[in-house]
């Protein structure tokens, strides 16, 4: 396997926002280790950044968390996407996905005669 990579800057949320769309409410560590698997193991997942990020996705009103219990009975904050977390995903990917659309275009051979 090959090296793992940092989250990218501008990424954290959209991973975050579509774990808690997909998997519906989860703790924090479920997060971290769901979009490590989602990356096949590729990224590398620093709490210390992911805890902050949820801090402003909660306070930004896109996830709302609560207190609960973890599969292995210890106490953990559970995070849900909102209403407007839902509508800022979808904001956030239609974005991701035109830039992603743009930087093909530079990745890609130009075709002659177009």
């Amino acid at each position: 396997m090959g090296k793992k990579r940092d989250v990218w800057q501008g990424t954290l949320a959209l991973m975050v926002l579509k774990t808690l769309e997909t998997l519906g409410p989860m703790h924090g560590y479920g997060v971290a280790r769901r979009i490590e698997q989602t990356s096949g193991d590729r990224l590398l997942l620093n709490y210390g950044t992911l805890y902050p990020a949820l801090l402003k996705l909660e306070q930004e009103g896109y996830i709302a968390s609560e207190w609960g219990v973890s599969e292995n009975h210890r106490k953990a904050k559970f995070y849900k996407l909102t209403r407007t977390g839902h509508a800022r995903l979808k904001q956030e990917a239609r974005e991701w996905e035109e830039t992603a659309g743009i930087i093909a275009r530079f990745l890609t051979p130009e075709k002659e005669g177009i």
